[in-house]
């Protein structure tokens, strides 16, 4: 069954909060330097899904090509969060990326 807008909406809505609460803790702690990419590719991420998101809900010509760009940048974002899986929002966000980022694919095909 394919994709529906308010599947990809819902699931860019919910990485788009994943990544901002993952950017934020991040931002906490102790070694942000470590943090750098993740937090870079989160603020990224969020936008990115943001923009997908209002794509979509406006009905845009566009809306597959920016949904596949976003899965592309989701993707990124997952695996900069998956190197620290051992903090919880790190481990959580790339969940969500993951899962946006397929979701996003089905989308664009």
């Amino acid at each position: 069954m394919p994709v529906t807008y308010e599947e990809c909406i819902k699931a860019c809505l919910e990485c788009m909060e994943a990544c901002n609460g993952c950017y934020d803790a991040c931002l906490k702690e102790e070694d942000v330097k470590m943090m750098a990419e993740c937090i870079r590719l989160d603020r990224e991420c969020a936008d990115m899904c943001a923009f997908a998101a209002k794509a979509m809900q406006s009905n845009s010509p566009f809306a597959k090509q920016i949904c596949q760009l976003c899965a592309e940048i989701c993707e990124a974002c997952g695996n900069a969060c998956k190197n620290h899986e051992h903090h919880e929002h790190c481990r959580k966000c790339a969940e969500s990326c993951f899962r946006c980022a397929e979701i996003c694919r089905q989308m664009a095909s």
